[in-house]
């Protein structure tokens, strides 16, 4: 406990928001888990750098949290230190006519806008999906035929050493849903994206037709991780999960929506177990009745 103290104290030190005993259900997109003992929200790079060689040094636990998109946390909460960049490291700014370089923290649906804003084109496709540029320059997010490859310049980073660094788009490593950040533990703290020139109308249009195209076809009014599963080789997994008779089948208040089976719903009281044990049986299911193994997205927090 001494060492979370001096933990908190530099993080204050350091202009960082600090908050003790949060409910992890306000910080994932899936409205679950448990209490994490501090969440602290650092404002600089260099103040990450800071916490983080703490955390190391007094052998704290620590856990980096974007917008809690991709993440289950859980129902024991995380005893150690949370370190969340969304509301902290959120610098945005135009490098030159058609490129943007964003800090981790800042929103896929805000580095939208701000591309409309400048008549920018390519960054369309994020708008709408509920993270971070950080989680989704690590899982080469990408929705409606964009992935984040196709847009990344260079990633800005915090190394094993906790020491400033970059690699190019040549050096990611960009697969589906996968990047070198994966195999290398690194921090991404930014990105630089190149865009192109655009016309704001027909920018704005598209913005506005993917979003129509997620309102129709996914479960938006319920909390949820997006698509729980990763893509099978040649396949869908919401479309192997319904052929499985398993869209509205729940344990708990966890469930497969009607809308799209590729996503778990929480129905208003899911605990992280239940859809833990959902996952579990979706992927049984499928398994026995096709053959094929799905891989889920989502990462454990605790």
């Amino acid at each position: 406990m001494n060492n979370i103290a001096s933990i908190i104290d530099l993080a204050v030190l350091n202009g960082c928001e600090v908050k003790r005993n949060e409910s992890l259900k306000k910080l994932t997109t899936f409205k679950t888990g448990g209490i994490a003992n501090v969440v602290i929200t650092p404002k600089t790079v260099y103040a990450l750098s800071e916490i983080l060689m703490m955390c190391r040094k007094s052998n704290v636990k620590f856990f980096l949290l974007g917008n809690g998109s991709n993440t289950l946390a859980s129902d024991d909460g995380f005893d150690g230190v949370i370190i969340r960049t969304v509301g902290g490291l959120c610098e945005m700014y135009l490098t030159d006519d058609h490129t943007i370089y964003t800090e981790a923290g800042v929103t896929l649906s805000k580095l939208s806008f701000f591309a409309y804003d400048n008549a920018l084109t390519g960054a369309e496709f994020l708008y709408g999906i509920p993270g971070s540029v950080g989680g989704a320059a690590f899982m080469n997010a990408g929705a409606y035929g964009g992935e984040m490859k196709d847009v990344v310049e260079y990633c800005t980073h915090l190394n094993s050493d906790f020491q400033v660094g970059q690699l190019s788009s040549r050096q990611l490593e960009y697969g589906y849903r996968k990047s070198v950040y994966m195999k290398n533990g690194f921090i991404i703290t930014g990105v630089l994206m190149k865009l192109k020139k655009g016309d704001k109308h027909e920018i704005r249009s598209k913005m506005d037709d993917l979003m129509e195209k997620r309102r129709d076809k996914q479960p938006l009014e319920y909390p949820s991780a997006g698509s729980i599963f990763k893509r099978p080789e040649n396949n869908f997994a919401g479309a192997l999960i319904e052929k499985c008779g398993l869209k509205g089948f729940h344990i708990g208040g966890a469930c497969v929506s009607e809308k799209h089976a590729g996503f778990i719903i929480n129905t208003g009281n899911a605990t992280t177990f239940d859809i833990l044990a959902l996952v579990n049986h979706i992927q049984k299911t499928v398994f026995e009745k096709t053959n094929v193994k799905l891989e889920t997205e989502i990462k454990v927090l605790g």
